[in-house]
This record gives structure tokens, C-alpha cells and sequence, in this order.
């Protein structure tokens, strides 16, 4: 029987996220387990994982074979890492404390490594929107001074307008008192 930690997915459609088991590699996918080992969310940034190394590592032992997407995570969170010291341990090439101190300093450089991968993508969101916002008011201003332009040309037409109605109302009020004189006159 081979064993391997491998992914079970669950979640709703287009919201995944995965328990990682051990399970017989004949099992269906999101079946039966041996063990459940750790969580991944791949939807968030950075992505989630809580996973158990002790567990992990003691299955590593065991002859447990991750799938490519687990070997990855457990790559990532340093069980492989972890693997590769016990085995230096067991062959004697070092101690226990010195492989506990290169795996702790490992593990102190890599939280470091994700804390400024997290700053930078908030400090890039920020931009973004800030040169977003910048753009958009940049927009909202010139159509303002589009509007207040088409405003000032509408209302220079009405004042026209209106002054071109006023010069023809005195026109025709004389000509009627001219027809009056007329008429006055016979």
C-alpha cells in the first residue's frame, strides 16, 4: 500500500480550499484519510497554509510520497527542510540541537521573506489606488471645465440672444406710433 499527502478539496465552486491529508494513494480524492496534516487557501495573498511539520515530517519518514503540489507546500513551509536535517541527524553528520538551530533560522529568514512580500503588495494596492483616485479626479476636472465652458458658450448665446430680441422690441414699438402720426395727420 502506498501512502501519500496529497490535497482534498473542499469549498464552494470558484472558492477553493484544500485540507492536506495522508491518505491511500487508491482512495478517492476527497474520500477516505489517514491523517489530516494542515490546511491551504490559495485565494488569499499571500496564500494560507496552516500545516503540522512534526506530522508531516514523521510521514516523510515513513516513506509517505507528496504529490507535486504538496511537495511544494511542504517545501515551502520547511518539512522537507526539516526531513533533510533528520537525515543528517541519523547519519551523524550533525546533532539534533544544530539541525533544531539551522531549521529555526531557516524558518525566522523565511517569516521575514513573506512579511515584506505582504508590505509590498499592500504598499502596491495603495499606489494603485491612490494613482487611481488621482487619475479619476484628473477626469472629473476636466469634464467640469468641459461643462462649465458648454454652460459659458449656452449663456453668452441666451445673453446674445436676448440683447438681439431687445434691439427688435423698440423697433417695431415705433412703428406703430409712426402709423399713428400717419393716421393723425389726414
Amino acid at each position: 500500500m502506498s501512502v501519500k499527502i496529497r490535497l482534498q478539496r473542499h469549498g464552494r465552486t470558484h472558492a477553493p480550499y484544500y485540507h492536506i491529508v495522508v491518505a491511500d494513494s487508491r482512495a478517492p480524492r476527497d474520500g477516505k484519510f489517514i491523517e489530516k496534516i494542515g490546511m491551504y487557501n490559495p485565494t488569499t495573498v499571500p496564500a494560507t497554509i496552516e500545516l503540522n511539520i512534526d506530522s508531516a515530517v514523521n510521514w516523510l519518514n515513513n516513506g509517505a510520497q507528496p504529490t507535486d503540489t504538496c511537495r511544494a507546500i511542504l517545501s515551502y513551509k520547511g518539512a522537507l527542510y526539516k526531513h533533510h536535517l533528520l537525515g543528517g541527524v541519523a547519519k551523524g553528520a550533525l546533532t539534533e540541537e544544530q539541525a533544531n538551530a539551522k531549521f529555526e533560522a531557516w524558518v525566522n529568514e523565511k517569516a521575514s521573506k513573506v512579511t515584506a512580500h505582504v508590505a509590498k503588495t499592500a504598499t502596491s494596492k495603495a499606489d494603485a489606488k491612490a494613482a487611481a483616485l488621482a487619475h479619476e479626479t484628473k477626469v472629473k476636472e476636466a469634464r467640469a471645465a468641459k461643462l462649465a465652458e458648454k454652460l459659458a458658450a449656452a449663456e453668452a448665446a441666451a445673453n446674445a440672444a436676448t440683447a438681439e430680441a431687445e434691439a427688435e422690441v423698440p423697433a417695431t414699438e415705433e412703428a406703430p406710433a409712426a402709423t399713428e402720426e400717419t393716421n393723425s395727420a389726414e
